[in-house]
């Protein structure tokens, strides 16, 4: 499975990010293989449309998941047509790890 969370630093212990859109970084964890990388965001720097330009990155990118603060309507629509599962953090002060784990936990709400 394939898993990405927004993030404010190109590491794992680094600061999430409550902007899908706007985010530095998106980290891409593979589950089968325990392996990560940070990706920088294509959509921060977008004057407009940076929600939608960070789905269609995680799209190509074969996205299972994206876990963020929030998903604006043009993303989220992006997303759920691609079957890509939406997650928000719940809690707003974790690490990247941090909420790797409660995702594997299932502790993470459903974005509606």
């Amino acid at each position: 499975m394939i898993i990405f969370i927004s993030a404010q630093e190109p590491k794992l212990d680094g600061a999430i990010d409550e902007r899908f859109g706007r985010c530095p970084y998106l980290i891409k964890m593979d589950t089968e293989s325990g392996q990560w990388e940070a990706l920088a965001n294509p959509g921060a720097s977008h004057s407009g449309g940076a929600g939608v330009a960070a789905a269609q990155f995680l799209i190509d990118q074969k996205a299972n998941v994206a876990i963020s603060g929030d998903f604006g309507p043009h993303a989220a629509s992006a997303l759920a047509a691609a079957n890509v599962e939406m997650r928000l953090f719940g809690d707003h002060t974790s690490s990247v790890q941090q909420i790797l784990s409660r995702y594997e936990q299932g502790l993470l709400p459903a974005f509606k």
